[in-house]
């Protein structure tokens, strides 16, 4: 099977996965917001949720698999499968260690620690006792989903992506299944939810060892507790960690300034960035954990051709989806948010507030998307140095261009900041990327743009061209706006992929083998 073969496979299971956690994880939104509504028990909740979560993005998910992945590879590519079990033990072993001492003092450090965060609570008693409880209930969360994490980073090296990427779905289902059985039962409800955060943690680390174990991975094997190789994972994990804190750091920025704009601008952009989020998780995020582990078997073998065409496959394929993606988005923005969203409070005009700032974060969905395939070829390449430093570089953009653009554009100002600072980053990604491989087949990129960007301006102007004649009005039947939106959707993507097959794009067919990789999900 051919890297191209095995990415593409790879990403269509991983892409299917992420589509059904983002469904159940709409379905949990949803179930939490009818039982406990947005009163003091949500908010203790989503309060004491933040650490363990926060903890989670910062050292579990991201940089802990991508840190991890690179030098597993190196090892079991270079010096044999056992060697490199050994070193997956002695990791798994120590970030156990490492894992219960943290959760330990979570634990017992949570009265601190919910005062640092949310000051705000200790003029109401209960809301301040009642998340320190949920804080200490849900703390060990983090343990479980950081063995999850490096899991994932041993059975995708393996050849097995299926497994890690369900693991979000178990989470979301018992969130559901708390609310629904256990928070009925208990004299403060909202225990039951936290308990499910435990009970999910639990269920997605055991999802991944039976198939560790099919793999040929046993964790119960005397090997030494240090491995040599740890102190290369820990140096590139390192710099990972402080890139994931200046992603954060964009989204606190962002909030921050939009706290000085009028009541609702940072609704108007959380409820935007979540719309942009959903492809960006199916698509780009899916395709970035599929090629890491290829690009580091190539790194490892001194492969330079055969990751170079890896990185211009993904890349290619990236943007084809994105980019007719964003179009869509931007000329769909204002039905979307009103199918999803418009009921309740949630009014007419916070539909259109909401809709601009969904215009100026998809502009930019192309930049958010290519981002992920760039620094996923620099870890592979064991340098997590240089996508940490042009973060910064974009964090500035950010935060110099949103300060410009929030005074004349409000929220929509920030948005558009988010969108051209990671164009920056993108921009200079690729450059210092083309500095250290010396090609990067930027001409098959360029060409392979232009007729995807011609795909989709022939898709868009026609879903724009019928709008004018039978876009839902306000007031309409809900049935008649679902049925708009998913015609528009289905037909604007059957016209793309038709001017794709004129334009002989190549990626249409790598597409097509994603879907049915994503729908058979076979030799996982």
């Amino acid at each position: 099977m051919s890297e191209t073969t095995r990415i593409t496979k790879a990403a269509g299971i991983v892409g299917a996965a992420t589509l059904l956690s983002r469904i159940l994880g709409f379905v949990r939104d949803v179930v939490v917001a009818w039982f406990f509504g947005a009163g003091l028990a949500a908010d203790a909740f989503f309060i004491a949720f933040t650490i363990p979560n926060l903890l989670r993005r910062l050292f579990a998910e991201g940089s802990l698999t991508i840190s991890f992945v690179p030098v597993f590879t190196e090892c079991l590519f270079k010096r044999g499968r056992e060697e490199a079990f050994r070193l997956a033990r002695s990791a798994w072993w120590l970030l156990t260690i490492v894992l219960a001492a943290v959760a330990l003092l979570g634990v017992l450090f949570s009265p601190l620690i919910v005062k640092l965060i949310a000051r705000g609570f200790l003029s109401s008693p209960e809301k301040f006792d009642l998340t320190i409880l949920l804080t200490r209930i849900m703390f060990p969360y983090i343990f479980f989903i950081s063995l999850v994490a490096l899991a994932m980073g041993i059975l995708n090296t393996l050849g097995h992506f299926a497994a890690p990427a369900l693991a979000p779905v178990l989470l979301n289902l018992a969130m559901i299944g708390s609310v629904l059985l256990l928070s009925p039962h208990l004299a403060e409800p909202s225990k039951g939810l936290a308990i499910g955060v435990i009970i999910g943690g639990v269920l997605q680390l055991a999802l991944q060892i039976p198939f560790m174990v099919r793999k040929g991975f046993h964790l119960f094997v005397r090997s030494p507790l240090y491995h040599p190789a740890i102190k290369r994972i820990a140096l590139l994990m390192v710099p990972a960690i402080f890139g994931a804190a200046v992603y954060q750091m964009n989204i606190v920025v962002a909030r921050l300034l939009a706290s000085y704009l009028p009541e609702g601008s940072v609704s108007y952009l959380y409820y935007a960035d979540r719309l942009v989020q959903f492809p960006l998780g199916i698509f780009a995020i899916a395709l970035a954990t599929a090629v890491l582990p290829s690009l580091s078997k190539q790194a490892a073998a001194k492969d330079i051709e055969g990751l170079r065409a890896s990185f211009s496959y993904a890349l290619r394929l990236v943007f084809f989806v994105s980019i007719p993606a964003m179009t869509g988005l931007i000329i769909l923005r204002e039905p979307i948010v009103r199918l999803l969203f418009q009921r309740g409070a949630f009014d007419p005009a916070t539909t259109h507030l909401t809709a601009e700032a969904l215009l100026y974060y998809a502009i930019g969905l192309w930049a958010f998307s290519g981002v992920r395939i760039v620094v996923a070829t620099f870890y592979a390449l064991q340098d997590t140095k240089t996508p940490v430093k042009i973060a910064v570089i974009s964090l500035f953009v950010n935060i110099v261009l949103s300060i410009l653009l929030m005074r004349p554009m409000r929220h929509s100002g920030l948005a558009l900041a988010t969108s051209l600072a990671s164009g920056v980053n993108l921009i200079l990604l690729i450059g210092a990327l083309k500095k250290r491989l010396g090609r990067i087949g930027a001409r098959d990129i360029l060409r392979s743009v232009f007729r995807t960007t011609a795909s989709a301006a022939v898709m868009g102007g026609a879903i724009a061209f019928v709008a004018l004649w039978a876009s839902p009005r306000p007031g309409e039947s809900p049935w008649y706006l679902l049925a708009w939106v998913l015609g528009s959707v289905g037909g604007g993507s059957l016209l793309y992929g038709g001017c794709a097959h004129l334009l002989r794009c190549r990626e249409l067919g790598a597409m097509v083998d994603m879907v049915r990789a994503g729908i058979c999900k076979k030799g996982t």
